[in-house]
């Protein structure tokens, strides 16, 4: 009987080496997930941190949008010169014409 009580008491020693063993590998494996999240959430808030790249076509794009801008540009501009030049001819015409009216109401 000692003989089977050694070997039930061995047997549960090496139950609980085992239980251990398994234990030590769960939390094993439970650290490696929580590192993994770990790193997965920094990824993202590195990533939400950082501006992401134009491709080419954004920058075709672009390009496109400031030429026409451009042009536009270039034409209100000329328009308010040509406003401009006739504003100040209206304005000559108009004094010569007020002149005129002042010397021969004299």
């Amino acid at each position: 009987m000692s003989d089977a009580l050694e070997k039930a008491e061995q047997a549960a020693r090496e139950a609980a080496v085992d239980t251990a063993a398994v234990q030590i590998a769960l939390a094993a494996v439970e650290l490696a997930k929580t590192a993994a999240a770990q790193q997965q959430t920094s990824r993202q808030e590195v990533c939400q941190h950082h501006k992401q790249r134009r491709s080419a076509g954004e920058w075709l794009g672009i390009a496109c949008a400031v030429c026409v801008g451009g042009v536009g540009i270039a034409f209100a501009s000329l328009a308010l010169a040509v406003l401009g030049g006739v504003a100040a001819i209206v304005v000559l015409v108009l004094r010569d014409m007020w002149r005129d009216m002042q010397r021969k109401g004299r």
